[in-house]
């Protein structure tokens, strides 16, 4: 079974298990992220779902491992036969997740009534 979503104005293709690299996100390490904007899931069957944008229900969740940055990039500009150099760097911002979950959310609310009813 896996996922496409977007984020970070990038769609990722995932699985349960995967470990991602995604645009930085204000998450700490070890809270749990939801990704809703599902573009298309498959499922154990090879059945392919897409949506128009989004798919309903469903959502993708992951966990925060990592808050990193990337390798420096070296930036040049230089325009010939004029004396003109310019060089700087950029080091991206990305946050890692490791992907925990794949599906519906109305699955994970009832789960959580079953747990609240319970314990009481």
């Amino acid at each position: 079974m896996y996922a496409v979503f977007a984020s970070g104005g990038r769609q990722h293709r995932v699985e349960v298990g995967n470990l991602i690299d995604v645009e930085k996100l204000d998450n700490a390490v070890g809270e749990t992220v939801t990704f809703p904007s599902v573009l298309a899931i498959a499922g154990e069957d090879g059945q392919l779902q897409t949506g128009t944008p989004y798919l309903d229900n469903i959502s993708v969740t992951g966990e925060v491992v990592e808050q990193g940055r990337a390798k420096k990039i070296i930036v040049f500009k230089s325009k010939r036969r004029k004396g003109y150099k310019r060089k700087s760097g950029h080091r991206q911002s990305y946050t890692r997740i490791k992907i925990t979950a794949i599906g519906g959310e109305e699955n994970t609310t009832n789960d959580a009534e079953e747990v609240e009813s319970d314990g009481t």
